[in-house]
C-alpha cells in the first residue's frame, strides 16, 4: 500500500515542522516582504490553520474541515491583495519548508506542482495596486492572503 504525503513526511510532526518552517521563512527572507506585510503581525494563529489544512490536504486527519467547514481558499483570502509578488514570496516561503521537511518524500515534486498551481489560483490582483497596501494589515482570523497556497483536493 502505497504512503500518503502526510505519512512521507513524518505524519504530524513532519507537517508541524512544515509550517514552521515557512512562517520562519516568511519572517526573513526578504523576498517574502510583500507577503508577509499583509499578514498580522502575530503568526501563530494563521501558522495553526495552515498546520490543520495541510494535515488533511496531505492525507491524515481533515482537522481544518472538522473545526471550519468547507476552506473556500480563495473567497477566504479575498480581504487582501495577493499579487505576483505576494504569490512568489509565498511560493519561496513554502518550497523553502517543503524542500526541508519533504526531501526524500516520493511525493515531492507532485505535491509542489499542486501547491504552484493553487497558488497561482489564488491571485486576485494584478499586484498594481498593492503599493496601496489592502488595509487590513491582518484581519486577525488567520487567514494572511499568501497563505492559501494550497490545493483543494
Amino acid at each position: 500500500m502505497q504512503q500518503t504525503p502526510y505519512e512521507q513526511i513524518g505524519g504530524e510532526a513532519g507537517v508541524r515542522l512544515l509550517a514552521r518552517r515557512m512562517y520562519e521563512a516568511m519572517d526573513i527572507l526578504p523576498q517574502a516582504a510583500a507577503c508577509r506585510a499583509i499578514h498580522p503581525p502575530d503568526m501563530s494563529r494563521a501558522e495553526e490553520k495552515f498546520f490543520e489544512y495541510m494535515t488533511g490536504w496531505l492525507g491524515g486527519p481533515p482537522l481544518y474541515t472538522s473545526k471550519y467547514g468547507h476552506p473556500m481558499l480563495r473567497r477566504r483570502h479575498l480581504h487582501a491583495p495577493i499579487g505576483p509578488e505576494e504569490r512568489e514570496g509565498w511560493l519561496l516561503c513554502f518550497a523553502t519548508a517543503w524542500a526541508e521537511v519533504a526531501a526524500k518524500a516520493p511525493a515531492r515534486d507532485f505535491v509542489m506542482r499542486k501547491v504552484v498551481e493553487l497558488a497561482h489560483h489564488m491571485q486576485n490582483t494584478d499586484g498594481r495596486q498593492a503599493d496601496a497596501g489592502c488595509g487590513h494589515g491582518g484581519d486577525g482570523h488567520g487567514h494572511g492572503a499568501c497563505h492559501g497556497a494550497h490545493s483543494g483536493r
